[in-house]
């Protein structure tokens, strides 16, 4: 069940830019309408338990409504990555702070030349799945698999097919035991000891859903054919309106960071 996340609501940063396409975002969102969204996703995270921790956002980013990529939390504590977008660098000590101010203890940090964002990284109770991306490149994976094998974890790597920007687009957890992946999008055996639920790919985030507790989730209100293929493998969904954000390259896992689950 998650417990504890930190978001960042929209502001006037996420409509300031002078490029969109340097920040990796596909056209203007609405802000009134994306607030709305944004507000709508806490109030249903919220009300299945979760403490929801928002931040401000960082002036001149975007990006940092998408608190998924900057960091990670472990057990062990916060591992601090390494932005392979070059517009999005310094969101990383920006919301690293956030958590040394709430106590959560560093275990680790990303150097270069490696690169990492957490879209790319999947913690699935003793196994870590992670994608080698236009985001994330193997000095950054390599660091990060180091990590976690000292924590305990098994590594699961593979690449991150198009059009997907990262791991986090193509599969996500809907239960300790039970991954959503794309169909075709990895290796045989990458999801070996898991219940496997196929869903096509329709676009960058098909495989992109929050998981609020064991098969029930959230799924993005244009991913149709994902919904219904959930509820025929008996998960419960909840759909979400979150087309503003799907405009910033986006999908709803990336909207939240997740600190604590049981």
């Amino acid at each position: 069940m998650l417990r504890r996340v930190i978001v960042c609501p929209p502001g006037r940063e996420y409509i300031t830019y002078n490029d969109p396409r340097v920040h990796n975002i596909a056209e203007p969102a609405d802000l009134a309408r994306a607030q709305a969204q944004h507000a709508h996703l806490r109030e249903v995270l919220a009300r299945y338990g979760a403490e929801v921790i928002s931040i401000p956002e960082l002036p001149g980013h975007p990006n940092s409504v998408f608190t998924r990529d900057p960091v990670v939390v472990t057990p062990r504590g916060f591992v601090e990555l390494r932005m392979g977008l070059p517009t999005r660098r310094g969101e990383e000590a920006w919301l690293s702070r956030h958590l040394e101010d709430m106590a959560v203890p560093r275990a680790g940090r990303i150097e270069p030349p490696g690169s990492l964002e957490g879209g790319d990284v999947i913690l699935a109770g003793r196994v870590a799945f992670l994608g080698i991306s236009s985001r994330s490149n193997e000095h950054g994976v390599r660091q990060m698999k180091r990590l976690l094998e000292y924590m305990g974890y098994e590594v699961r790597v593979a690449p991150v097919p198009a059009p997907h920007l990262h791991l986090g687009g193509a599969m996500s957890m809907v239960a300790p035991d039970r991954v959503l992946a794309c169909t075709g999008a990895f290796p045989v055996g990458f999801f070996v000891g898991f219940d496997l639920i196929e869903v096509p790919t329709d676009d960058f985030v098909s495989g992109n859903v929050i998981c609020l507790r064991p098969d029930e989730v959230i799924v993005e209100a244009s991913h149709v054919a994902v919904a219904d293929r959930l509820r025929r493998a008996g998960i419960e969904v909840h759909v979400l309106d979150l087309s503003e954000f799907i405009k910033g390259s986006g999908g709803p896992t990336c909207l939240i960071l997740p600190m604590a689950r049981d």
